[in-house]
Formats: C-alpha cells, structure tokens, sequence
C-alpha cells in the first residue's frame, strides 16, 4: 500500500533553492496530517553533505542520487532516475516545486508514471487520508478544490512562494540513504553543453519578496531605471508586463504573467500596467499589490490593494525619495 510523503528538491550550482525549502516545509505539515514520514529526494553530482540539511525543515529521511550525468539538470536523466525510486518505495504523495524546472520535470514524471498531477497548486490539504488541493483556474478568476481518486503517488507541483517555510530546527536529523538506481547513457537523449549564467546578481522573480514592475507606460527602456532604483532600495526586483518585453523593453526573462512567470512576492508594485487577463493571472497571488496608473478605470486597481491614480514618473521617483528618510 502506498504510503509517505516525498518531495523533491531542486539545487544548483550545489545550493538547494529556495523552493526546496517550501515543498519540504509543506511535506512536513501534510505528513504530519496524514500520520506518515517525510522523504526528501535529492539528485544531483556532490549533494550528499547538503542532504542532512533538509532535516531542519522536516524531512525524516533523504535519498541521495549522486551522478554526474544529474548534473546540470536534464528532463531524461531526472525521470528517469526519480521514476525507479517512486516505483520501488511506492510514496502515497509526491510534491515538486512549480518552477520552470519543476514544471518541465514533473509533466514528464507523470505521463511516465501513468498517474494524475495537479500543477501550479496554492493550498494543500489532507482529508480522509487523500490529498487535497486548492488552483487557480480560468486565469486566477476562480479556485479549484481538487483530489485524487485511485491514483498514486497523489502528485502536484506547488507555485513557488506561495507556501511558508518551516523555521529550522538544528535538532532534527534525517537517515540520509545512497539511492539505488541505473541510469542507462543510450535512453539519455539530451545534454547540456553549457550554460549561459546571468551574472548581474538579481534575484529571480519567482523568488522575490518584492518585485516592482512596468508595463507600456514606461514608455521607452530607457524609463525603467526609475524602476531599478526603487527595487534596489526596498531589496526587490524589476519585473515587465508582455507588452513591455513584446517591444523589446525588457528581456522575456523579466516578464509576468500566464506566458512568463508567475510571481506571488510579499509586494507588488505595478507601475503603468494596465492589468491585462494573462498579466493578473501572473501576479494575483502577490501578498500586497500597489498599482501606480493615470487611468482610473485601469484593470489592475480590480486586483490592487493599494492603487495610485496619478503619473508613474511623478509617484515612483517622490517614493523613492520618501522611502530613503527611513532607511
């Protein structure tokens, strides 16, 4: 019979990130629900000394695949490898983390598995001994109440930031085991042949607490440096609706919404984004939103917690100014 909670974890560059962290936390909290263990499942070439880490987040026991073909990621060698270890310890829930690897990575795993995923999750639960699940649906205008019926592992990916992180606790220690697995270099049809590494530092959006973002009535890239100085004072980073990247603004990897990334920081400040569907649909999870618009009848003050109507090139650069009399 199935049985435990498993999560994967996600590093790189030999760090876990900060979505591991997440999944194990709520790993802990439904297996505590569920009376079962936690088991945190780690690829990757030299993880085994970080392993015994994710103990302090709630995991009971950790298996360790250590390879250098795990190294960096590739979808084909991940399901491979995380495919022989579900069918052999037959978990009953199995969490990944909503990022652009976790999404790419658990689409796969399932359709290998033969078994139901629910993606991009915000809420979990466990009732009559069944997962259960809270989405967004429709472009975030609704929330689906899912479950599982006769399948297993009861598997769902969780949207990054959404779900709180368990405090440390350095007394906890985790059985951190080798995981038996065969990993056959003819059924591995893809490779990395290098990696292009942003180097400037900025934090990715899926990860910000605080992002600050332009939509077109930045009016030119030039503008978006008005942008860069807030986020730099409150510790954010800067984000662009699809019409500003579509311009050429801004690179695709700073873009929000359905067909860029969805965010769900502590703060989001909207500066000139109208509030098109595919953009709320990106951003309408975020703790507090500020919309910072000329219009009034702007789609985004629907959204927004806090709403400026005024010019964004008058507001942005006075709160700049107001926010450093108290830092």
């Amino acid at each position: 019979m199935a049985e435990g909670v498993w999560v994967i974890a996600e590093e790189r560059d030999g760090e876990f990130r900060k979505i591991t962290y997440e999944v194990v936390s709520e790993g802990r909290r439904l297996a505590d629900a569920l009376g079962q263990s936690v088991t945190a499942v780690v690829l990757g070439n030299g993880m085994k000394d970080k392993a015994a880490d994710l103990a302090q987040y709630g995991a009971d026991k950790v298996l360790v695949a250590d390879d250098a073909r795990l190294s960096p990621y590739t979808t084909d060698a991940y399901v491979a490898v995380i495919s022989q270890l579900v069918k052999n310890g037959d978990p009953a829930v199995l969490l990944i983390g909503g990022s652009v690897q976790g999404k790419d990575l658990a689409a796969r795993l399932s359709a290998n598995l033969g078994v139901g995923m629910a993606q991009d999750c915000t809420g979990f639960a466990a009732e009559d001994g069944n997962l259960v699940i809270i989405r967004p649906i429709y472009a975030g205008k609704a929330y689906a109440k899912v479950t599982f019926e006769n399948s297993w592992p009861q598997m769902a990916t969780s949207r990054p930031n959404v779900l709180s992180i368990n405090e440390p606790d350095a007394s906890r220690s985790a059985e951190v085991v080798d995981a038996e697995f065969s990993l056959d270099d003819a059924a591995l049809k893809t490779k990395v042949v290098d990696v292009a590494k942003d180097e400037s530092g900025k934090i990715d959006l899926t990860e910000a607490d605080k992002i600050v973002s332009g939509g077109r009535g930045m009016k030119g890239p030039e503008n978006y440096e008005i942008l860069e100085k807030l986020a730099d004072l409150i510790g954010g980073t800067v984000g662009a609706s699809r019409s500003a990247v579509d311009a050429g603004w801004r690179p695709h990897s700073d873009q929000v919404g359905q067909t860029g990334k969805v965010v769900s920081p502590n703060l989001y400040i909207a500066c000139g984004i109208s509030g098109a569907i595919q953009h709320l649909a990106g951003m309408s999870t975020s703790k507090v939103i500020v919309a910072i618009n000329k219009d009034p009848d702007a789609p985004i003050f629907q959204k927004a917690d806090y709403g400026v109507v005024a010019d964004l090139f008058d507001v942005v650069p006075a709160l700049t100014e107001e926010i450093k009399k108290y830092l």
